[in-house]
């Protein structure tokens, strides 16, 4: 990795990436870890088949009474906060807490977040439990950070619109870096380009589809294959950047055959069960 001045980006070059991104798939497929899903209703059916597509093991195990046993067997805990209700939330801090006793590496997607008070202040509650990492769209991001006191006077705040952005991820350049380091983890802001940061080091990657926009839960489900990535224990910054790597690539692949969303959707899983390196060197693309 190339080290650059004191302020400026430790930047990964597009070969490596694209090598690391395609080693990391393969020890992935090998390992097939065991990922537990805290999710909303509408994305557990992607998020389960994204993770069996692409060679991890899903559960979507929720319940507070079992949810912290079942921590300790999992490689990597998701936690998504789309339809979230009181006892989700129960559900989530038991987990989150079971997580950090253990040491298992969990990611949050914090869906919604700016929407109402209840949602900002379960997502900060979740944040004391140390994320490896947080996976949201620019919305998100910048609404995570501004409920963590980050933002500036003078800067945008977040205009949440449900669950689409509103947004450009360089618009949430600043406030993930400043999340990354307050929060000490990796965040990644994800949408036409998608932005990965730890504070120092930032990698911006270029693949995907729009139709991947129209599609509901694709993003969760890429929330829960960065944990499948993450449960393999390396640098989770690359892990992050590798599983946003297949993500887009895969999505890529399937926009060549679909007509349509309906199609993109069976399309997309299919690509995700066929990439291989040779896809990922030919196609993976940084700016």
């Amino acid at each position: 990795m190339h080290q650059r001045g004191q302020g400026d980006d430790s930047t990964m070059g597009m070969q490596e990436i694209a090598s690391e991104t395609a080693r990391l798939l393969a020890r992935m497929r090998a390992a097939r870890p065991l990922v537990q899903n805290i999710t909303n209703f509408v994305s557990m059916d992607i998020a389960a088949n994204v993770l069996l597509a692409a060679g991890a093991a899903p559960a979507m195990v929720h319940a507070p009474e079992e949810s912290p046993e079942f921590v300790r067997r999992a490689a990597a805990l998701v936690i998504n906060t789309g339809t979230l209700s009181q006892p989700w939330a129960d559900s989530m801090e038991v987990a989150t807490t079971a997580a950090r006793v253990h040491g298992t590496p969990w990611v949050l997607d914090p869906v919604g977040a700016g929407g109402t008070q209840f949602r900002d202040h379960v997502i900060q509650k979740l944040l004391r439990h140390r994320p490896a990492i947080i996976r949201g769209n620019a919305s998100e991001i910048m609404a995570v950070a501004n409920a963590c006191g980050l933002s500036k006077t003078d800067e945008p705040k977040a205009r949440p619109r449900g669950v689409d952005s509103a947004h450009a991820t360089s618009e949430a350049e600043l406030p993930a870096r400043r999340l990354a380091r307050h929060s000490f983890c990796v965040v990644a802001a994800t949408g036409a380009i998608d932005l990965v940061t730890d504070g120092e080091r930032l990698v911006r990657l270029a693949n995907g589809s729009p139709l991947m926009e129209r599609v509901t839960a694709l993003g969760c489900g890429l929330t829960s294959l960065i944990g499948a990535f993450a449960g393999l224990g390396e640098d989770p910054f690359i892990a992050t950047v590798a599983a946003i790597g297949v993500y887009g690539v895969a999505g890529d692949m399937a926009a060549e055959t679909a007509s349509g969303p309906g199609s993109f959707r069976t399309a997309f899983i299919d690509a995700l069960d066929r990439i291989d390196e040779g896809e990922i060197l030919a196609r993976l693309k940084t700016v």
